[in-house]
């Protein structure tokens, strides 16, 4: 076996097929350099929608609104919207972080098919390129749910909505083939030893959402191919000139996007619950609870789809019954939370980078969730619909909560990754500043939304007494892009300047912590032994390797 480089030019091409240039990393089969091709993608996204996000902000600093046209400003915000959700929060911990470590996690030296997982890559490439060309020719003025009638009139409608419709159609497949890899890998890889309940949390949490992807993913490629054929052929399915309904459209969409929203905070629920146990040093608590948790909240995500349209005249019934489900949505929710906080009390906590975004996680989500309580309400929803109470609601549990838990994993297995060490003091004031950035920026929303601001407005000259929440939104938006840009730095530099990581840097107990930092060709020297994930007494600070070992009077497992 080659082993591990410690030249700075070499420590991506250590991977898989020990051979150098863009080509061998294009048609790599190797799982870990997949992994970095989705991160990196998934992060260029990431500034693209940012840069968009920004204009939106400063659009929004006056009630005149000088910095955009309306038009304009209507194409802003939709793709910013299509691109995070659709090519950044999606993908990013379940095709990224997931990618990398959940081979690792279960002592595999690849995922089962792993043609396929550099096909899922692809497809993402070429949804981007269609998003791309979106942009190129006229963009999209929709708004990122492609809501019919709109999205069907040509006379009102940019001409990039075909293209981007049919780039949300390619990237469904990429998470579709993304999921079912990874539920045949869970399946058919678990080594000798690791049961169903001594699998780490995260690859729970990664199971239940490949179900989600596999399961909800081609109902909204089907109503957006459906939407193509409309607008393209003219056959009535959503217009109600031609006899469609556009109510339909809705429910199609819905049935899809509310699952989809697990599929962006279920990966991040299992990195955070990686993140407190491994940080605090203490087995986590409640281990079954959790795991079991992770399923009921991909149960009952394709139940609530209806509490997105209690304005849009479905039956009173059907109403309260939605509102019932979706408050019953909260309970596994709450059990994660309250077995984090069980974990985190006595524990021997490390208040690095890492942990820093885990508990950032429970604090946004928290309120995340404790705010989607009103929307749940029929008497408060009518109130607060659309307006800008639900952007905030929204950013907290999409932007907020999945976002938080993708920088955490980011920072977490990044030694595990690139084989260098970031600077911890610079990562600790990054967070921070994320953390600060993100809640300024979106609390100060929940309060302009319940005064009455409505959303998707591009001037607000009748509404000047809503000016001060808006200047503090973008100031917020702007600590935030610091925190992010800062973070960026760090990382990069990190990769040419960062100190060598030891293999276990953080006292992990799971599988990916017995190989070296970056993983060599085929992850493991020989079949690691499986015991539980969660067992921190059997490690020791080893001062020398800046890392932790086995304690040499506790056996090891399998001798």
């Amino acid at each position: 076996m080659t082993t591990t480089s410690t030249t700075t030019p070499q420590v991506f091409d250590n991977y898989l097929n020990h051979t150098k240039g863009i080509r061998s990393w294009l048609f790599t089969l190797d799982h870990k350099r997949i992994g970095v091709m989705y991160l990196i993608c998934v992060l260029s996204a990431f500034l693209l929608a940012g840069i968009f996000a920004m204009m939106i902000r400063f659009q929004l600093l006056t009630p005149e609104g000088t910095f955009m046209t309306q038009d304009q400003y209507n194409q802003a915000f939709t793709v910013h919207g299509a691109i995070m959700v659709f090519l950044v929060i999606i993908p990013a911990v379940p095709a990224a972080l997931g990618n990398f470590v959940l081979p690792i996690m279960l002592g595999a030296k690849d995922v089962a098919f792993p043609k396929l997982n550099l096909f899922s890559w692809w497809l993402w490439v070429f949804g981007l390129i269609f998003f791309l060309i979106a942009l190129g020719v006229g963009g999209i003025d929709t708004g990122w749910t492609f809501y019919t009638p709109y999205s069907i009139d040509k006379a009102s409608s940019m001409g990039g909505v075909i293209p981007a419709l049919i780039g949300t159609f390619i990237l469904g497949f990429s998470s579709i083939f993304t999921g079912m890899n990874f539920i045949v890998t869970i399946h058919r890889l678990r080594p000798k030893g690791m049961t169903w309940f001594r699998m780490p949390l995260f690859l729970w949490a990664t199971y239940a959402t490949a179900i989600i992807q596999v399961l909800a993913t081609p109902v909204i490629g089907i109503t957006l191919l459906l939407l193509v054929i409309e607008r393209t052929v003219g056959i009535g399915i959503f217009d109600p000139a031609m006899g469609g309904d556009p109510v339909l459209y809705q429910h199609f969409f819905w049935f899809y996007s509310h699952p989809a929203v697990y599929i962006m905070i279920l990966p991040a629920m299992g990195v955070v619950s990686e993140l407190i146990a491994v940080h605090s040093h203490r087995h986590i608590f409640g281990y079954k609870f959790i795991a079991y948790s992770s399923i009921a909240i991909a149960m009952f995500g394709f139940l609530v789809w209806g509490h997105h349209m209690f304005t849009s005249g479905q039956s009173p019934l059907m109403n309260v019954i939605f509102s019932i489900i979706t408050f019953s949505v909260s309970i596994p929710s709450a059990v994660k939370i309250f077995n984090w906080l069980a974990t985190l009390y006595k524990g021997s906590i490390s208040l690095n980078t890492s942990m820093i975004y885990g508990l950032s996680f429970i604090f946004i989500f928290s309120i995340g969730g404790l705010t989607g309580l009103h929307l749940a309400t029929l008497a408060t929803d009518v109130h607060l619909h659309d307006s800008y109470f639900v952007v905030a609601h929204f950013h907290y549990v999409m932007m907020g909560s999945a976002l938080i838990g993708f920088l955490g994993g980011i920072h977490h297995w990044w030694p595990k990754m690139i084989g260098k060490m970031y600077n911890e003091n610079w990562g600790r004031i990054s967070a921070i500043l994320v953390f600060i950035g993100f809640n300024v920026t979106f609390f100060s929303q929940f309060m302009m939304g319940s005064k009455g601001m409505p959303r998707r407005y591009a001037t607000y000259t009748e509404m000047p007494e809503f000016q001060i929440y808006h200047i503090w939104s973008t100031a917020g938006s702007t600590i935030l892009a610091l925190g992010f840009v800062i973070c960026a730095i760090y990382l990069l530099h990190s990769v040419f300047k960062g100190k060598r990581a030891p293999a276990n840097p953080w006292g992990g107990r799971s599988l990916e912590w017995q190989c070296s930092s970056p993983p060599p060709w085929d992850n493991f020297a020989e079949q690691p032994e499986v015991g539980d994930c969660y067992d921190f007494s059997v490690l020791e600070w080893n001062e020398t390797e800046q890392g932790y070992n086995w304690r040499k009077d506790v056996a090891h497992p399998g001798e």
